[in-house]
């Protein structure tokens, strides 16, 4: 029984333990940015807007189809008294006590080319008297047609016609775009803990370099060989390098904490992120970069919104300087004590009203409106036009930028294979004695500088290939178009 309890609790001790250590995995860049497109917060507020797009843009083709509704009171109990005028003119109240129902059904169809609306209606209503004679009647409109028309007012729907789809088109590539904008903030925390790798492990190879040096030196100073000073500035570098190593050991659990929670991956897990390659020869052309960009971004579909919304203030603000509707209803209409007899012997029923609404004197308040929405819609012209001027100005820069990167990424590997070797051979110098430690100091400050120059480049290569890609939605290594399934995505 005792060995039994024995093994329990070890089994549980190596359990725990086992749960305890950390997983160590490699993760490209590619990895990264896949999962960050599925798992990070970015992603999911990026999927959250375009849902509210998508649906935003289905209740507006909504709005486009018949639609049928069912409207009814019942009961409606009446016991009061009302004012009735007298033959004489007089006024008196009268008792009333009733019961009444009603109901009615009615298909109703936006016009959008005229901004009316057409319904075809039926309709029941019961009237029970609950004193005096105590009689019923029922009246029934077994079928109507009715016509609400505004004239010289907006059309309303013919603008969302216009306006919407371009919204809705503006909202894909914003969805698009921030996908790849999580992409960037992939690269930036993925290149963060790459670099921050990198410095710990210069610092380990430079504490072990420091602490060779140093044995090299108590040695050779106690042949007199190199001075005491020379001696304690190699003594400092070990401490020097040993703080190194603390800070930026700190520094790579912060950025892979970071990592790991924009890619909400599980605490345990120990990344370590691997040194991607770039494209062999790609170089951009600003003139199609920018048809892309003018094609697919959802700034180009911002601007022509902007616009159309403009236009609609002004249409608005004039059709509102005089209102005129025109109500129209045509139908049968039948009436009796009994129900089957109110859908026999129908009469016609005919209604037509037309309202104004038109001012005499408004002191200029209306006129003053088109004005004011005319005056915007020029003020929302110019910003577009420098917005676009801007647009088009930071792409180029971009371009160029890019296209400039894989010299400088070729310059700065370059330059670190340089100082790796200056490194060594001063190494080797100082053993002999022929430099200083002030020069072996330098050449192991430019070799870690190198270094980080070489990985910064890096990173910048990938943060501007990803920038134009969520700018012009085009995969410039596929040469093929950035898309999706909305609708599968938005009902996911």
């Amino acid at each position: 029984m005792k060995k039994s309890v024995i093994t329990l609790l070890s089994i549980i001790g190596l359990s725990v333990s086992a749960t305890g250590q950390s997983l160590q995995r490699a993760i490209t860049l590619d990895e990264a940015i896949r999962i960050a497109r599925v798992q990070s917060v970015d992603a999911a507020v990026a999927l959250n807007e375009l849902k509210t797009a998508y649906w935003e843009y289905r209740t507006f083709r909504a709005d486009l189809l018949p639609e049928m509704n069912f409207t009814a009171t019942a009961p409606n109990y009446s016991k009061s008294y009302n004012t009735y005028q007298q033959e004489d003119g007089a006024y008196t109240f009268v008792r009333n006590n009733y019961l009444q129902a009603s109901g009615g059904i009615s298909i109703d169809q936006n016009i959008w080319f005229t901004g009316g609306t057409i319904s075809l209606n039926t309709s029941l209503d019961f009237l029970k008297q609950l004193s005096f004679d105590k009689t019923s009647r029922f009246m029934s409109v077994p079928v109507a047609l009715t016509l609400n028309q505004p004239i010289f007012g907006v059309n309303n729907i013919k603008w969302n016609r216009r306006i919407e789809p371009v919204r809705y088109k503006e909202a894909k590539a914003a969805f698009l775009s921030a996908t790849e904008e999580v992409t960037m903030t992939a690269i930036n925390y993925f290149f963060n803990l790459l670099l921050a790798q990198e410095n710990v492990q210069v610092a380990k190879q430079n504490l072990e370099n420091a602490n060779k040096l140093h044995e090299v030196a108590k040695a050779k100073r106690k042949m007199g060989q190199i001075s005491e000073n020379d001696l304690l500035q190699l003594e400092l570098n070990v401490l020097n390098a040993r703080s190194t190593l603390t800070e930026n050991e700190s520094a790579l659990k912060s950025n892979m904490f970071k990592l790991r929670s924009f890619l909400a991956l599980g605490e345990n897990e120990e990344l370590e992120p691997t040194v991607p390659q770039t494209f062999e020869g790609v170089q951009l052309n600003y003139s199609t970069v920018l048809e892309k960009a003018l094609a697919n971004n959802s700034f180009a579909h911002n601007i022509r919104r902007r616009q159309l919304q403009a236009d609609y203030e002004v249409a608005k603000a004039k059709g509102d300087m005089r209102q005129i509707s025109l109500y129209a209803q045509v139908g049968y209409t039948g009436m009796d004590a009994e129900f089957g007899n109110a859908y026999q012997h129908l009469k016609d029923n005919q209604i037509v009203e037309i309202g104004f609404r038109i001012p005499i004197l408004d002191w200029g308040k209306r006129r003053g409106k088109v004005k004011v929405a005319e005056s915007n819609r020029e003020v929302t012209e110019s910003r577009l036009r420098q917005e676009t001027m801007n647009f088009n100005q930071n792409l180029f820069i971009l371009v160029e930028q890019f296209n400039n990167q894989l010299t400088q990424l070729q310059i700065a590997d370059e330059a670190d294979g340089i100082a790796q070797k200056r490194y060594k051979t001063n190494v080797e110098t100082f053993m002999i004695g022929k430099i200083s430690t002030l020069d072996l100091n330098d050449s192991q400050s430019r070799k870690d500088e190198a270094r980080q120059r070489h990985i910064t480049q890096l990173f910048y290569y990938w943060y501007y290939y990803y920038q134009l890609r969520s700018l012009t939605l085009w995969d410039f290594s596929n040469n093929t178009n950035i898309d999706a399934d909305f609708e599968k995505i938005v009902k996911q």
